[in-house]
Parts: structure tokens; C-alpha cells; sequence
């Protein structure tokens, strides 16, 4: 479970979890392909896809309620 400080003293922020939800998908040519879909779909990308300074390969996704979600190897 990842963290991100400060969050659970913040009871305003409309997110899931105490940063955002993640699903990993397998491959960089899924999380490609899920990214475009979804953005295709109409919904806003965030983020990605791209590497990560700590190695991840991810897209994030902005949802209609204002939740990030990461897709991810």
C-alpha cells in the first residue's frame, strides 16, 4: 500500500484511498491500449503514459467524480 503524507488529515479532498487507485494490467502495450481507450472514451488523462523516476510504466486517469486512477504494468 503506498502512501502519500498529509492526506488523511484532509477530509475535503475528493479522492479514493489516500491518494488514488491503481490497476496493474501486465504489459506497456496494455496500459497503452487501456489508456487510449479510455481516453478515446472521453475521459481526462492526467498523466502518461510515461516512466516514472522510480521505474513505473503508467497513464493516470482523472474519473467523472474526480478520482485518479493509475494503470500500470
Amino acid at each position: 500500500l503506498m502512501r502519500k503524507k498529509g492526506v488523511e488529515n484532509k477530509p475535503n479532498l475528493n479522492i479514493t484511498g489516500y491518494a488514488h487507485m491503481a490497476f496493474s494490467v501486465g504489459s506497456e502495450e496494455r496500459v497503452n491500449e487501456l489508456t487510449k481507450v479510455i481516453k478515446d472514451a472521453g475521459y481526462p488523462l492526467l498523466n502518461g503514459p510515461r516512466f516514472t523516476g522510480d521505474g513505473y510504466y503508467e497513464s493516470v486517469i482523472g474519473d467523472p467524480e474526480g478520482n485518479q486512477i493509475e494503470i500500470t504494468i
